[in-house]
């Protein structure tokens, strides 16, 4: 499958906002909205006023890139949340949050969703008890996550193991940190979901 495969910064670039698409990096006064706080490119900071199609348009985009999902994906999605009962983009931000590389990240066992990807294509982690090395596999309400033995002395997941220590869990998630697990104790609702995306805006573009 198709990735994207240039520099990450220019994607926080794009949207205007930062992504925290590399950890820690994006804290500091390296980060590149901090020092080019405008759209990669020629015209980068000739941006014009946006359409009312380009401001559904952009956060749709946004969206797919925190969570760092392809455009067919993102539509599987969607298609998914408009058969649940219940509010659409509500939906879809819950299912998007249900992705297996989104619960390591939020378990604070990543210090992003990239790493979070790579280290769960890497095979460090499994979903009750079996290994499961793709990023988009979908947990369950009761499913728990964990780290796998063999890694956990590996010294990435040490560290990773540190950060979690400060990083808080969402509340639809039990982290149990001696044995580097987490179940998944709820659903997480829209209160739980800390990303400044405008879902409504998505519904509307997908139902033009």
């Amino acid at each position: 499958m198709a990735r994207y495969t240039d520099a990450s910064c220019r994607l926080c670039r794009r949207e205007g906002e930062k992504l925290f698409l590399k950890g820690e990096r994006c804290t500091t006064n390296k980060c590149s909205i901090t020092r080019r706080a405008y759209a990669p490119g020629h015209h980068g900071q000739n941006r014009k006023k946006l359409s009312e199609y380009g401001i559904q348009l952009r956060e749709k985009q946004k969206a797919r890139r925190y969570y760092g999902v392809l455009e067919s994906q993102f539509r599987k999605y969607f298609d998914m949340a408009v058969k649940k009962k219940g509010i659409t983009g509500e939906n879809l931000l819950q299912i998007l949050e249900l992705r297996l590389d989104n619960v390591v990240y939020r378990m604070g066992l990543a210090a992003s969703r990239p790493e979070a990807r790579q280290l769960v294509r890497h095979g460090h982690f499994t979903v009750n008890g079996k290994k499961v090395n793709i990023p988009s596999y979908l947990v369950k309400l009761g499913d728990v996550v964990a780290v796998r033995e063999k890694s956990k002395g590996t010294t990435k997941m040490k560290d990773n193991k540190e950060l979690a220590a400060v990083k808080p869990s969402p509340k639809w998630i039990e982290y149990d940190a001696e044995e580097m697990s987490a179940k998944v104790v709820a659903l997480p609702l829209r209160e739980d979901i800390d990303l400044p995306i405008k879902e409504s805006l998505i519904v509307e573009l997908y139902s033009k």
